[in-house]
């Protein structure tokens, strides 16, 4: 198997001893299929053990190896050193704090996400007893783009208002409320829409379209956003201009 020399800068900060982030670079000898996760472990098992950053799965699934390279949100997991040149550099996710090296702070994203409630609230009880709640192929494929989100955060780093406003509650979280709106089986709606039908959710989005540029899902939050910006202006004129029709 061929293999190639690369540089690897590592962006390092351990908030214990450093004052502030530095870079460090590494001589790592690659082979071809490797990707970046597969160079930062060679680092951390053959070089230095005191690098931190997260990853679980290599397969693209959990989300948890997110980082920027070469200035770019990614999945090191999905980076592949062939795309590359022999140097190399390795950032933290964009607009998040750090807690160590390339590991993030992401309590800001999880508490947005449990703001919009991701999960199903059915539109009445009905027991066990009583079977499935069941769709059709039709229902299911309005929102199912929506599932294949991964939380791996890509799309807040990549997110321009999200940087200038870390009130947003951002595209991920939205889309996958959007996910939820959508589904036959919910009745949530109005509980989501008191938190992303406002100048914090939807209202703030620019669509720049570069969340769903990074998206290694294809969700396309931009879009899901959009569609939240149209549902919410026709709840408005329906509540405002015909508050005879029923939503």
């Amino acid at each position: 198997m061929s293999e190639r020399q690369i540089q690897l800068e590592v962006l390092r900060y351990n908030p214990e001893t450093d004052s502030e982030p530095r870079f460090q670079s590494y001589t790592v000898p690659c082979k071809n299929e490797w990707v970046v996760l597969d160079a930062l472990n060679y680092v951390k098992e053959n070089l230095d053990t005191t690098l931190s950053y997260r990853w679980s799965c290599h397969m693209a699934v959990c989300g948890s190896c997110g980082m920027m390279i070469n200035g770019e949100p990614k999945l090191s997991c999905k980076a592949f050193i062939r795309e590359y040149a022999d140097n190399i550099r390795v950032e933290p996710l964009a607009n998040f704090p750090i807690e160590r090296d390339l590991v993030t702070v992401v309590e800001d994203f999880i508490a947005k996400l449990t703001r919009v409630k991701p999960y199903l609230i059915p539109k009445e009880d009905k027991p066990i007893s009583a079977g499935e709640f069941k769709q059709t192929p039709a229902e299911l494929m309005k929102y199912k783009q929506y599932t294949l989100c991964i939380n791996c955060m890509l799309c807040y780093a990549a997110c321009p208002q999200y940087a200038l406003v870390p009130e947003f509650i951002g595209p991920a979280a939205i889309a996958l409320a959007h996910r939820y709106n959508q589904d036959s089986r919910d009745g949530g709606r109005d509980q989501r829409q008191e938190v992303i039908a406002t100048d914090e959710g939807v209202w703030e989005c620019s669509f720049v379209g570069a969340c769903s540029e990074v998206c290694p899902k294809h969700v396309d939050p931009a879009g899901a956003l959009q569609q939240v910006k149209v549902a919410s202006t026709i709840d408005w004129y329906k509540e405002h201009l015909m508050p005879w029709v029923k939503k």
